[in-house]
């Protein structure tokens, strides 16, 4: 049975009349004969008759009628509810580098979500690996991501390879972020020395596409001792309690440093920069809650780039 056909006999039954049931569904007065007949026919039953004045219904059709009408009211009970909700329901996802400025914009960015309509909203703290595959696959309808400039070649002929746009956000030296009371927050001078008698705080997923640079990565982690993080929540409490434990950041919002008590200090031990950036696919248009979170991310940087 056709749910049409149910919503043409409510028509019919509504108006009496096939003519005014027929302009009033926009369609030709005899296709919306047949398609009764067919109900009619579908049934076993006859619901109207067709006399000299109009049309009647048969005690058969008014029963038919009755369940007619609840389920057509039930269908346009659901369809209204999520013909609203696909008009005002917030929808955003992205993907961002483990950094300070962009849990704050996140933060912000909540905020300032409309109360009063419902939301779907995803956030993830992921590698650059992950955000291009998130993006491409449309998981994400943007994603921000972080690489070293030395890899930089790569990552664009990847972007390309992927019809992905890229737009540089942030370049930076990355910084040392420690608490304040711990051997490297002390002292004057920060020296391979010292760094080694600590816990390095680092992220277990990074990626990096060769066995050279893997090399290279290596070699730039001065301690022996590392704990592998997942989350940047984690990588803070971990430096507020590990006793002489630091870990690589991006310039860090102050309300960050104050909450954990942490200091952020330049250093070229590692002798590289890094790039952090926004990517979507070329075929995507940003939506406006797309753009109000990008703002917010452009705000939050320049807030905590010197």
């Amino acid at each position: 049975m056709n749910i049409l056909h149910l919503k043409y006999a409510v028509e019919v039954a509504k108006t009496q009349s096939i003519s005014k049931a027929a302009e009033n569904l926009y369609m030709g007065q005899p296709n919306l004969s047949r398609a009764i007949k067919e109900l009619e026919e579908s049934l076993g039953i006859t619901i109207f008759r067709r006399t000299s004045k109009g049309i009647t219904t048969t005690p058969d059709g008014e029963e038919f009628l009755r369940r007619a009408r609840r389920i057509v009211e039930q269908i346009e009970e659901v369809e209204e509810i999520y013909r609203n909700e696909k008009i005002n329901k917030q929808v955003f996802s992205v993907c961002v580098p483990r950094a300070g400025y962009f849990s704050q914009a996140v933060t912000r960015f909540s905020r300032k979500l409309s109360p009063d309509e419902p939301a779907n909203i995803s956030f993830m703290e992921t590698n650059i690996q992950e955000a291009i595959s998130a993006v491409s696959r449309g998981d994400c309808s943007i994603g921000f991501a972080r690489y070293s400039t030395e890899l930089e070649k790569h990552f664009k002929e990847l972007f390309e390879e992927k019809k992905l746009v890229f737009e540089i956000v942030a370049e930076f030296s990355p910084l040392l972020a420690t608490k304040k009371d711990s051997s490297p927050g002390k002292s004057e001078k920060i020296s391979t020395e010292i760094l080694r008698k600590c816990v390095e705080i680092t992220f277990g997923d990074l990626f990096v596409p060769s066995p050279a640079d893997t090399k290279k990565s290596d070699s730039a982690q001065l301690s022996n001792k590392r704990i592998f993080v997942y989350d940047l929540t984690t990588g803070f409490s971990l430096l507020e309690n590990v006793p002489n434990s630091y870990m690589y950041t991006s310039p860090l919002p102050k309300s960050i440093i104050e909450h954990y008590g942490l200091t952020s200090r330049r250093i070229d031990l590692r002798g590289f920069t890094c790039k952090d950036i926004l990517i979507y696919r070329r075929d995507y248009k940003l939506s406006e809650l797309d753009k109000r979170f990008i703002t917010e991310v452009c705000n939050a940087k320049r807030e905590c780039f010197p």
